[in-house]
């Protein structure tokens, strides 16, 4: 068992207060700082991209009008339908020339897009047959842009615009167009046939492009919490470099100034010069000690530093967490006489088995393991709980986003109210780093997380001249 040391602060207390910045997130240590509305990200994609594509809308409108008509001879309200696409391209081009038309659409403009491409189709259709005509299933395609796109309120409005217009042009419309000699009128039942298809089609697509976008958007946004949380642990992993390395370089000339203090204060008699000598010495002594402090364990990403014994790993990601209730217990273990691997120091692996060790914390019911094992091909780090282990409809989606079963925060040991971002981040950053990551329930119970590497993807590169950490470490085969 690894000796408690000074408990430590979880390394995203911080961020998991609500309302603070992105959180450690999710089943296993999240915050309440995330708000999502479960509807699609706006602003993915200018107004302009609406603009171009429906240029090549009115062309091919154009061109059907022509073929149909002169060609063709289907006899409709041709002057009408043409000045329709007239006035449709008139005010594209008056959208294309208005101020910000290709920037980021925001969803009010994306939106009166939208309505303008569904009643501009709706009056053509209206005229060449309504809901009896086939490309009366042109509707969806705004519709479903809408669902897609625009958040919840605006979506429903444009898709119950689309809505109405089917209804309205099943119980109104110029009949559909046919040769001389051939004017069939569709009975009813078929232009509410038709309508219901259009209908149920877009109830279909929308539905379906509603949800994928919703999921794309949660998922873009897990994403993004887990680049806040390795960029964090990073940028600290930095200061402690910049700590060291600045103790370091301040030694030596500190070292100077308290010889010289020194040798002032025997050769100055008293007085208030020798008072002044004899606070300059005691001044550079406190320095010294508060450079002492910052080497005591430094973390620098010179040969030295940048690597850890797998004694160091277990301690580091354990000592939060040990003066929980619950027990905490570390074990090292592998071939008999086998010298343990020293593995690279990562800020991936450390934030991600910390809140893993974290989230079995809060659902132990009185003991949490921690082992490590090597072989000469592998390395592998699992987290096992006595807890009631994983709910069957939750093992089946670990690792995506917002999936929880953690209490809420007067019911967790850690006070965190899941969200269900941590287990996502802890897989996305150990699978990072060359890692696989399995969950599963233990045969008598109890929650098991389980990351195994090959040994070239973690393991430190030997240190030139043969130092190494673990000599200063006995090499038992459990710790």
């Amino acid at each position: 068992m690894v000796e408690p040391s000074q408990k430590l602060p979880s390394r995203l207390a911080i961020l998991d207060r609500p309302g603070s910045a992105p959180a450690q997130a999710g089943a296993a240590g999240d915050g309440a700082g995330l708000v999502l509305d479960g509807s699609p990200a706006s602003g993915r994609f200018g107004a302009g991209l609406l603009i171009r594509l429906r240029w090549l809308i009115l062309g091919a409108q154009l061109a059907l009008l022509l073929a149909a008509g002169p060609l063709l001879g289907l006899k409709f309200p041709l002057a009408a339908c043409v000045s329709v696409v007239g006035l449709s391209a008139a005010a594209n081009l008056a959208f294309g020339y208005a101020p910000m038309a290709w920037a980021r659409a925001s969803d009010s403009a994306l939106a009166m897009q939208l309505v303008f491409s569904i009643v501009q189709m709706s009056a053509l259709l209206i005229l060449t047959g309504g809901a009896a005509n086939p490309f009366c299933l042109l509707l969806i395609a705004p519709a479903s842009l809408a669902a897609a796109t625009l958040k919840n309120r605006r979506a429903l409005a444009v898709v119950l615009l689309a809505v109405g217009a089917v209804v309205v042009m099943t119980v109104w419309s110029w009949p559909l167009p046919w040769p001389d000699g051939l004017a069939p009128r569709p009975p009813l039942a078929f232009k509410l046939a038709s309508a219901a298809a259009v209908l149920v089609g877009m109830g279909f697509t929308c539905g379906y492009a509603w949800r994928v976008a919703v999921q794309a958007a949660r998922m873009e946004l897990a994403l993004n919490y887990t680049q806040t949380v390795l960029a964090r642990e990073q940028r600290l992993s930095a200061l402690g470099g910049l700590a060291a390395a600045a103790a370091h370089e301040l030694g030596t000339p500190l070292a100077t100034i308290s010889i010289v203090a020194k040798e002032m204060v025997r050769e100055i008699g008293a007085g208030a010069l020798r008072d002044d000598a004899e606070l300059l010495v005691s001044q550079a002594e406190r320095c010294r000690e508060i450079l002492r402090r910052l080497t005591e364990e430094p973390d620098t990403d010179d040969a030295v530093h940048a690597r850890m014994t797998l004694l160091q790993l277990v301690n580091e990601v354990i000592e939060p967490h040990l003066e929980t209730p619950v027990r905490v217990e570390a074990v090292v273990a592998g071939p008999p006489g086998a010298r343990q691997p020293e593995i690279r120091r990562m800020p991936e692996v450390l934030h991600a088995m910390t809140s893993l060790v974290e989230n079995a914390v809060d659902f132990a019911r009185s003991e949490v393991l921690v082992s490590v094992r090597f072989d000469e091909g592998f390395l592998a780090i699992e987290v096992r709980d006595d807890g009631p282990g994983f709910s069957p409809d939750i093992l089946t989606r670990l690792g995506q986003p917002y999936v929880t079963s953690r209490p809420g925060a007067e019911g967790s040991r850690s006070g965190h109210v899941g969200m269900g971002l941590g287990f996502f981040i802890a897989k996305t950053l150990l699978e990072r780093t060359g890692a696989v990551v399995a969950f599963h329930n233990g045969k008598r119970g109890g929650a098991i997380i389980a990351a195994r590497w090959p040994r070239e993807a973690i393991e430190a590169p030997p240190i030139p001249g043969g130092f190494e950490l673990g000599a200063f470490e006995s090499q038992p085969s459990a710790t």
